[in-house]
């Protein structure tokens, strides 16, 4: 019997399209790769996510690097601006608000800080306060013992099929999101978590 229900951010809660918000601001796909690798796939980012460095750390070292390749234009651009492609999707908070009102434990597990998203879930943890991303095994377990919960009582939904897969091999039930709420809704019941 599942009581606690556990959502990532990015890609599930919330909009984060890295990939198309580059097309739309470049339109040139050799800016677009080289940007990408420059922020969004960068071991500054993976740092940043951990917690292990700060957020004008990551950005200057990003910058230096963006110089070298001759896109230290496009690179400030995109740091000035990417927290607008986090946008809420209001059917999957929706989903969190009904879950809860049947009496499931809803939590997040992410490497975006919960910020984002205020007052809506009942805890969580973010990998820039455990200094662990996703899917080391580590993040999953500190949210396991912060709230004292039990991974065969858990559901854990990610759009990232590596993040499902570790959280699995826990004893998690794992749900991978793909497109809509709809099918999320219907892979929950799989698992006997009704919403109606």
């Amino acid at each position: 019997m599942y009581k606690n229900i556990i959502f990532d951010l990015g890609g599930v809660m919330v909009d984060f399209d890295p990939k198309t918000y580059l097309v739309d601001r470049f339109c040139n796909a050799e800016v677009e790769e080289q940007v990408s690798q420059l922020t969004f796939e960068s071991e500054e980012w993976k740092l940043l996510d951990a917690g292990l460095i700060t957020r004008s750390e990551a950005n200057l070292r990003m910058l230096a690097r963006a110089k070298e390749y001759g896109r230290a234009f496009e690179v400030q651009g995109v740091l000035d601006d990417w927290m607008h492609i986090l946008r809420p999707r209001r059917r999957m908070q929706e989903l969190v608000r009904k879950l809860k009102s049947r009496g499931y434990c809803v939590y997040y597990l992410s490497n975006i800080p919960e910020d984002v998203l205020k007052g809506l879930f009942d805890g969580g943890v973010a990998s820039c306060e455990v200094h662990i991303n996703k899917p080391d095994p580590r993040i999953y377990k500190a949210l396991l013992d912060k709230y004292q919960l039990k991974a065969g009582e858990s559901v854990f939904i990610d759009d990232r099929l590596e993040n499902v897969q570790a959280a699995f091999r826990l004893g998690f039930a794992g749900i991978q999101m793909k497109d809509s709420v709809g099918t999320l809704v219907r892979s929950l019941a799989t698992c006997s978590v009704v919403i109606h």
